[in-house]
Protein backbone atom coordinates (compact mmCIF):
# COMPACT_ATOMS: atom_id res chain seq x y z
CA UNK A 1 0.00 0.00 0.00
CA UNK A 2 0.99 3.02 -0.88
CA UNK A 3 1.70 6.52 1.67
CA UNK A 4 1.85 9.90 1.50
CA UNK A 5 3.22 12.74 3.26
CA UNK A 6 0.69 15.54 4.46
CA UNK A 7 2.51 18.70 5.85
CA UNK A 8 0.99 21.86 6.93
CA UNK A 9 2.76 25.02 7.00
CA UNK A 10 6.03 26.58 4.61
CA UNK A 11 8.79 24.69 4.45
CA UNK A 12 11.55 25.91 2.41
CA UNK A 13 15.39 25.39 1.84
CA UNK A 14 18.27 25.23 -0.80
CA UNK A 15 17.36 22.38 -3.24
CA UNK A 16 20.50 19.67 -4.35
CA UNK A 17 21.53 19.00 -7.80
CA UNK A 18 18.87 16.36 -9.33
CA UNK A 19 20.41 12.48 -9.39
CA UNK A 20 19.89 9.85 -11.83
CA UNK A 21 16.21 8.75 -12.31
CA UNK A 22 14.62 6.84 -8.85
CA UNK A 23 15.39 3.14 -7.80
CA UNK A 24 12.71 1.40 -5.94
CA UNK A 25 10.33 1.47 -3.96
CA UNK A 26 8.45 4.42 -4.66
CA UNK A 27 5.60 6.24 -2.56
CA UNK A 28 3.17 9.22 -2.88
CA UNK A 29 4.12 12.42 -0.81
CA UNK A 30 1.62 15.04 -0.56
CA UNK A 31 2.55 18.28 0.61
CA UNK A 32 0.02 21.10 1.48
CA UNK A 33 2.22 24.28 1.67
CA UNK A 34 0.72 28.06 3.45
CA UNK A 35 2.39 30.93 4.05
CA UNK A 36 4.51 31.93 6.51
CA UNK A 37 7.29 31.11 8.03
CA UNK A 38 10.31 28.69 6.93
CA UNK A 39 11.16 25.32 8.34
CA UNK A 40 12.86 21.87 7.91
CA UNK A 41 10.88 18.60 8.65
CA UNK A 42 12.17 15.46 10.67
CA UNK A 43 9.38 13.08 9.85
CA UNK A 44 9.60 9.49 11.03
CA UNK A 45 10.18 6.98 7.91
CA UNK A 46 8.53 2.87 8.52
CA UNK A 47 11.07 0.69 7.03
CA UNK A 48 8.06 -0.58 4.60
CA UNK A 49 8.79 3.02 3.10
CA UNK A 50 12.24 3.43 3.20
CA UNK A 51 15.57 2.14 1.20
CA UNK A 52 16.14 -1.18 2.47
CA UNK A 53 20.15 0.13 2.11
CA UNK A 54 21.25 3.75 1.37
CA UNK A 55 21.21 6.94 3.58
CA UNK A 56 18.70 9.08 1.47
CA UNK A 57 15.66 9.47 0.02
CA UNK A 58 15.22 11.33 -3.36
CA UNK A 59 12.12 13.17 -3.71
CA UNK A 60 10.43 14.89 -7.08
CA UNK A 61 7.69 17.36 -7.65
CA UNK A 62 4.72 17.21 -10.25
CA UNK A 63 4.96 19.58 -13.37
CA UNK A 64 8.77 19.62 -13.81
CA UNK A 65 9.26 20.75 -10.28
CA UNK A 66 12.90 19.98 -8.99
CA UNK A 67 14.50 17.16 -7.22
CA UNK A 68 16.07 17.63 -3.63
CA UNK A 69 16.99 15.02 -1.36
CA UNK A 70 16.19 13.91 2.58
CA UNK A 71 18.50 11.99 4.57
CA UNK A 72 17.61 9.36 6.55
CA UNK A 73 19.41 9.11 10.37
CA UNK A 74 18.25 6.35 13.15
CA UNK A 75 15.58 7.40 15.27
CA UNK A 76 14.00 6.85 18.72
CA UNK A 77 11.63 4.38 19.21
CA UNK A 78 9.16 4.89 22.03
CA UNK A 79 11.40 4.54 25.09
CA UNK A 80 14.39 6.71 23.29
CA UNK A 81 16.55 3.90 22.42
CA UNK A 82 17.62 3.18 18.58
CA UNK A 83 14.14 2.31 16.81
CA UNK A 84 14.79 -1.03 14.29
CA UNK A 85 11.32 -0.48 12.60
CA UNK A 86 12.01 3.09 11.48
CA UNK A 87 13.92 6.01 10.50
CA UNK A 88 13.72 9.48 10.54
CA UNK A 89 13.66 11.59 7.43
CA UNK A 90 15.30 14.86 7.60
CA UNK A 91 14.53 17.15 4.10
CA UNK A 92 14.02 20.88 3.59
CA UNK A 93 10.79 21.36 1.31
CA UNK A 94 11.56 23.78 -1.86
CA UNK A 95 9.17 27.09 -0.98
CA UNK A 96 5.71 27.30 -3.16
CA UNK A 97 3.72 29.05 -0.79
CA UNK A 98 -0.28 28.38 -1.09
CA UNK A 99 -0.38 25.14 -2.78
CA UNK A 100 -0.90 21.60 -2.22
CA UNK A 101 1.96 19.51 -4.45
CA UNK A 102 2.22 15.65 -4.62
CA UNK A 103 6.09 14.15 -4.29
CA UNK A 104 7.11 10.99 -5.66
CA UNK A 105 9.89 9.43 -3.49
CA UNK A 106 12.57 6.61 -3.77
CA UNK A 107 16.38 5.63 -2.69
CA UNK A 108 18.79 8.27 -4.22
CA UNK A 109 21.84 6.16 -5.84
CA UNK A 110 25.34 6.50 -4.03
CA UNK A 111 26.54 8.92 -6.84
CA UNK A 112 24.27 11.87 -6.02
CA UNK A 113 24.48 11.37 -2.11
CA UNK A 114 25.19 15.24 -0.84
CA UNK A 115 28.53 15.16 1.17
CA UNK A 116 27.40 16.83 4.70
CA UNK A 117 29.11 20.04 5.85
CA UNK A 118 29.54 18.60 9.56
CA UNK A 119 31.59 17.00 11.48
CA UNK A 120 32.67 15.65 15.03
CA UNK A 121 35.55 16.07 16.55
CA UNK A 122 36.92 15.41 20.44
CA UNK A 123 38.09 18.77 22.49
CA UNK A 124 39.37 16.45 24.70
CA UNK A 125 38.54 13.76 26.82
CA UNK A 126 35.49 15.25 28.49
CA UNK A 127 33.45 16.71 25.27
CA UNK A 128 32.63 16.21 21.63
CA UNK A 129 32.43 19.18 19.34
CA UNK A 130 30.14 19.72 16.52
CA UNK A 131 31.12 21.78 13.63
CA UNK A 132 30.02 23.27 10.38
CA UNK A 133 32.39 23.81 8.14
CA UNK A 134 34.94 26.18 9.74
CA UNK A 135 32.08 27.18 12.16
CA UNK A 136 32.07 25.47 15.78
CA UNK A 137 27.96 24.61 16.40
CA UNK A 138 28.16 23.45 19.45
CA UNK A 139 30.29 20.99 22.22
CA UNK A 140 28.30 18.04 24.13
CA UNK A 141 29.92 17.77 27.57
CA UNK A 142 30.09 13.76 28.59
CA UNK A 143 32.53 14.02 30.71
CA UNK A 144 33.04 15.38 34.88
CA UNK A 145 33.85 19.35 33.99
CA UNK A 146 34.81 21.45 37.37
CA UNK A 147 36.14 24.76 37.61
CA UNK A 148 38.66 26.67 39.62
CA UNK A 149 37.37 28.68 42.22
CA UNK A 150 33.86 26.82 42.51
CA UNK A 151 32.86 24.14 44.77
CA UNK A 152 33.62 20.36 43.82
CA UNK A 153 29.91 20.15 44.88
CA UNK A 154 29.32 21.89 41.38
CA UNK A 155 30.77 19.94 38.74
CA UNK A 156 28.70 18.28 36.53
CA UNK A 157 28.01 16.73 32.80
CA UNK A 158 25.62 15.93 30.52
CA UNK A 159 25.12 19.34 28.72
CA UNK A 160 25.56 21.39 25.94
CA UNK A 161 28.36 24.39 26.48
CA UNK A 162 29.17 26.42 24.41
CA UNK A 163 26.01 26.74 22.17
CA UNK A 164 27.80 29.08 19.44
CA UNK A 165 25.91 31.53 17.05
CA UNK A 166 25.90 31.26 13.48
CA UNK A 167 29.31 33.97 13.11
CA UNK A 168 31.16 31.58 16.00
CA UNK A 169 29.93 33.66 19.17
CA UNK A 170 29.70 31.97 22.44
CA UNK A 171 26.01 32.26 23.39
CA UNK A 172 26.02 30.42 26.55
CA UNK A 173 27.43 30.51 29.72
CA UNK A 174 28.87 28.51 32.50
CA UNK A 175 29.65 28.34 36.06
CA UNK A 176 28.52 31.99 36.34
CA UNK A 177 29.41 34.04 39.22
CA UNK A 178 26.00 34.19 40.30
CA UNK A 179 24.43 30.46 39.94
CA UNK A 180 27.60 28.49 39.56
CA UNK A 181 25.15 25.68 38.99
CA UNK A 182 23.66 27.33 35.54
CA UNK A 183 25.42 25.30 33.04
CA UNK A 184 24.55 26.20 29.48
CA UNK A 185 21.79 24.66 27.64
CA UNK A 186 20.95 21.96 30.44
CA UNK A 187 17.81 20.18 31.82
CA UNK A 188 17.41 19.76 35.67
CA UNK A 189 14.70 19.79 38.58
CA UNK A 190 15.24 21.21 42.08
CA UNK A 191 12.68 18.73 43.28
CA UNK A 192 13.83 15.26 42.23
CA UNK A 193 11.88 12.71 44.73
CA UNK A 194 11.93 9.18 45.30
CA UNK A 195 12.78 6.07 47.72
CA UNK A 196 10.87 8.34 49.76
CA UNK A 197 13.91 11.02 49.81
CA UNK A 198 14.18 13.92 47.94
CA UNK A 199 17.58 15.74 46.05
CA UNK A 200 17.95 18.73 43.59
CA UNK A 201 19.59 17.84 40.42
CA UNK A 202 19.44 21.52 39.33
CA UNK A 203 22.07 22.93 42.11
CA UNK A 204 23.18 19.16 41.90
CA UNK A 205 22.73 18.19 46.13
CA UNK A 206 22.32 14.36 46.61
CA UNK A 207 21.87 13.76 42.78
CA UNK A 208 23.90 13.76 39.31
CA UNK A 209 23.65 12.67 35.85
CA UNK A 210 26.12 10.66 34.43
CA UNK A 211 27.23 9.80 30.71
CA UNK A 212 25.95 5.96 29.83
CA UNK A 213 26.96 5.56 26.18
CA UNK A 214 26.37 7.28 22.89
CA UNK A 215 23.46 5.88 21.08
CA UNK A 216 24.10 7.39 17.31
CA UNK A 217 26.29 10.13 16.23
CA UNK A 218 25.92 10.60 12.84
CA UNK A 219 26.53 13.29 9.98
CA UNK A 220 24.62 13.37 6.96
CA UNK A 221 23.31 15.71 3.80
CA UNK A 222 22.09 18.88 5.58
CA UNK A 223 21.94 17.35 9.23
CA UNK A 224 23.71 16.01 12.13
CA UNK A 225 22.82 13.53 15.02
CA UNK A 226 23.96 13.10 18.06
CA UNK A 227 21.86 10.63 20.86
CA UNK A 228 23.49 9.79 24.23
CA UNK A 229 22.11 7.60 26.88
CA UNK A 230 22.84 8.94 30.71
CA UNK A 231 21.47 8.16 33.99
CA UNK A 232 20.70 10.15 36.73
CA UNK A 233 22.69 8.89 40.31
CA UNK A 234 22.23 8.70 44.15
CA UNK A 235 25.75 7.47 45.03
CA UNK A 236 26.14 4.46 42.50
CA UNK A 237 22.55 4.00 42.45
CA UNK A 238 20.58 4.95 39.33
CA UNK A 239 17.29 6.35 39.47
CA UNK A 240 16.39 7.29 36.49
CA UNK A 241 17.36 6.09 32.84
CA UNK A 242 17.66 9.75 30.64
CA UNK A 243 17.95 9.17 26.50
CA UNK A 244 18.97 12.63 24.60
CA UNK A 245 18.42 12.89 20.37
CA UNK A 246 19.39 16.17 19.20
CA UNK A 247 19.57 16.80 15.59
CA UNK A 248 21.26 19.54 14.50
CA UNK A 249 19.95 21.15 11.05
CA UNK A 250 22.44 23.36 8.52
CA UNK A 251 22.04 26.79 8.85
CA UNK A 252 20.77 29.01 6.69
CA UNK A 253 21.30 33.06 6.33
CA UNK A 254 19.38 33.84 9.36
CA UNK A 255 18.94 30.87 11.74
CA UNK A 256 19.85 27.38 12.33
CA UNK A 257 17.36 24.97 13.86
CA UNK A 258 18.44 22.47 16.91
CA UNK A 259 15.68 19.65 17.67
CA UNK A 260 16.25 18.18 20.82
CA UNK A 261 13.95 14.87 22.14
CA UNK A 262 14.30 13.55 25.70
CA UNK A 263 13.23 10.04 27.27
CA UNK A 264 13.49 9.93 31.15
CA UNK A 265 12.67 6.44 32.79
CA UNK A 266 12.21 6.46 36.27
CA UNK A 267 14.45 2.91 36.76
CA UNK A 268 14.28 1.91 40.31
CA UNK A 269 11.53 3.58 41.88
CA UNK A 270 8.63 5.82 41.00
CA UNK A 271 10.37 9.48 40.17
CA UNK A 272 8.46 12.82 41.04
CA UNK A 273 9.49 16.24 39.39
CA UNK A 274 8.36 19.33 40.55
CA UNK A 275 10.06 23.07 39.63
CA UNK A 276 10.75 26.17 42.00
CA UNK A 277 7.95 27.11 44.13
CA UNK A 278 6.65 30.55 42.87
CA UNK A 279 8.86 30.80 39.74
CA UNK A 280 8.36 27.00 38.10
CA UNK A 281 11.67 26.76 36.70
CA UNK A 282 12.71 22.91 36.60
CA UNK A 283 13.63 21.36 33.09
CA UNK A 284 15.32 22.14 29.62
CA UNK A 285 17.22 25.64 30.88
CA UNK A 286 19.05 27.83 28.40
CA UNK A 287 21.61 30.04 30.16
CA UNK A 288 23.30 33.00 28.37
CA UNK A 289 26.88 34.35 28.22
CA UNK A 290 27.47 38.02 29.00
CA UNK A 291 26.14 40.42 26.49
CA UNK A 292 24.54 44.13 26.01
CA UNK A 293 21.02 45.53 24.72
CA UNK A 294 19.15 42.47 26.08
CA UNK A 295 15.56 41.71 24.56
CA UNK A 296 13.14 39.05 25.57
CA UNK A 297 10.35 38.49 23.43
CA UNK A 298 8.02 35.84 23.54
CA UNK A 299 4.22 36.20 22.36
CA UNK A 300 3.09 38.50 25.08
CA UNK A 301 5.26 40.84 23.39
CA UNK A 302 8.71 42.24 24.60
CA UNK A 303 9.48 44.43 27.88
CA UNK A 304 11.86 44.95 31.28
CA UNK A 305 9.65 42.49 33.23
CA UNK A 306 10.25 39.07 34.05
CA UNK A 307 8.07 36.51 33.39
CA UNK A 308 7.47 33.74 36.25
CA UNK A 309 5.10 30.87 36.60
CA UNK A 310 3.89 31.70 32.47
CA UNK A 311 2.63 29.55 30.04
CA UNK A 312 3.88 30.17 26.62
CA UNK A 313 4.72 28.52 23.53
CA UNK A 314 8.16 29.61 23.05
CA UNK A 315 10.60 32.68 23.98
CA UNK A 316 13.52 34.37 22.36
CA UNK A 317 16.32 36.12 24.10
CA UNK A 318 18.72 38.78 21.87
CA UNK A 319 21.59 40.29 22.82
CA UNK A 320 25.02 42.17 21.67
CA UNK A 321 27.67 39.91 22.00
CA UNK A 322 31.09 41.06 21.94
CA UNK A 323 32.60 41.65 18.71
CA UNK A 324 29.52 41.45 17.00
CA UNK A 325 28.51 44.12 14.96
CA UNK A 326 24.55 42.88 15.25
CA UNK A 327 22.52 41.54 17.82
CA UNK A 328 22.03 37.67 17.88
CA UNK A 329 20.33 35.33 20.07
CA UNK A 330 18.21 32.16 20.92
CA UNK A 331 14.98 31.05 21.08
CA UNK A 332 12.95 27.91 22.46
CA UNK A 333 10.46 26.46 20.93
CA UNK A 334 7.72 23.75 22.24
CA UNK A 335 6.90 21.27 20.45
CA UNK A 336 2.82 20.96 20.09
CA UNK A 337 2.87 17.34 21.44
CA UNK A 338 4.62 18.40 24.76
CA UNK A 339 3.12 17.28 28.47
CA UNK A 340 0.46 19.49 29.50
CA UNK A 341 0.90 21.87 26.14
CA UNK A 342 2.32 25.29 26.35
CA UNK A 343 4.28 24.74 30.07
CA UNK A 344 5.05 27.31 32.11
CA UNK A 345 8.40 29.77 31.95
CA UNK A 346 10.73 31.49 34.27
CA UNK A 347 12.27 34.42 32.49
CA UNK A 348 15.58 36.02 33.30
CA UNK A 349 16.92 39.60 31.38
CA UNK A 350 20.38 38.63 33.65
CA UNK A 351 20.58 35.73 30.81
CA UNK A 352 18.52 33.14 30.86
CA UNK A 353 15.54 31.19 29.52
CA UNK A 354 13.52 28.40 31.67
CA UNK A 355 10.93 26.32 30.74
CA UNK A 356 9.07 25.01 34.17
CA UNK A 357 7.44 21.84 33.51
CA UNK A 358 5.79 20.00 35.34
CA UNK A 359 5.62 23.26 37.40
CA UNK A 360 5.64 23.94 40.60
CA UNK A 361 3.17 21.01 41.75
CA UNK A 362 5.04 17.93 41.78
CA UNK A 363 4.01 15.03 39.52
CA UNK A 364 5.16 10.98 40.20
CA UNK A 365 6.37 9.03 37.31
CA UNK A 366 6.05 5.35 37.45
CA UNK A 367 9.14 2.81 37.20
CA UNK A 368 9.13 1.60 33.48
CA UNK A 369 7.23 4.61 32.30
CA UNK A 370 8.90 6.86 29.50
CA UNK A 371 8.21 10.88 29.75
CA UNK A 372 9.12 12.25 26.16
CA UNK A 373 9.49 15.53 25.40
CA UNK A 374 10.66 17.99 22.34
CA UNK A 375 12.19 21.31 21.47
CA UNK A 376 13.72 23.27 19.16
CA UNK A 377 16.19 25.97 19.23
CA UNK A 378 16.04 28.32 16.67
CA UNK A 379 19.54 29.95 16.80
CA UNK A 380 19.48 33.35 14.68
CA UNK A 381 21.20 36.23 13.79
CA UNK A 382 19.68 39.66 14.38
CA UNK A 383 16.96 40.92 16.40
CA UNK A 384 13.98 39.13 15.25
CA UNK A 385 10.39 41.00 15.69
CA UNK A 386 7.39 38.96 17.03
CA UNK A 387 5.54 38.57 14.06
CA UNK A 388 9.14 36.94 12.81
CA UNK A 389 9.39 34.81 15.62
CA UNK A 390 5.97 33.95 15.59
CA UNK A 391 6.51 33.11 11.53
CA UNK A 392 9.06 30.69 12.78
CA UNK A 393 6.89 29.15 15.76
CA UNK A 394 4.19 28.38 13.14
CA UNK A 395 7.28 26.59 10.87
CA UNK A 396 7.97 24.77 13.72
CA UNK A 397 4.23 23.34 14.46
CA UNK A 398 3.83 22.67 10.21
CA UNK A 399 6.97 20.10 10.36
CA UNK A 400 5.63 18.76 13.83
CA UNK A 401 2.09 17.76 11.72
CA UNK A 402 3.71 16.20 9.18
CA UNK A 403 2.57 12.28 9.04
CA UNK A 404 2.24 9.27 6.45
CA UNK A 405 -1.04 8.60 5.14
Amino acid sequence: MKRSIALVGLLSGTLLAAGPAFNSPEVDATLLVAPGGASVVGLDAPQTITPAAGTQLELIGENGAPRFQGSLFPAPAGDGAVAVDHRRLIARLPEQAGQKRRFRAGQTPGSSVAVSPFRFEPVDDRSLGLWEGDLPVLVYNHGVLSQRGVPADRNRSTYIHPLYGLDGEVLTDDFPADHYHHRGLFWAWPHVRTGGREYDLWTIKGVHQRFGRWLARETRGQAALLAVENGWFVGDQKILLERVWIFVHQADDLARCIDLEFFWIPASSAVALAGAEGKSYGGLTLRYAPHTEVVITTPLGTGPADLEMTPLAWADYSGRWTGLRQPSGAALFIHPGHPDYPPTWLTRHYGALCIGWPGVEARTFPVGEPIHARYRVWVHRGLPTQDSLAAAYAAYLAGAQARWE
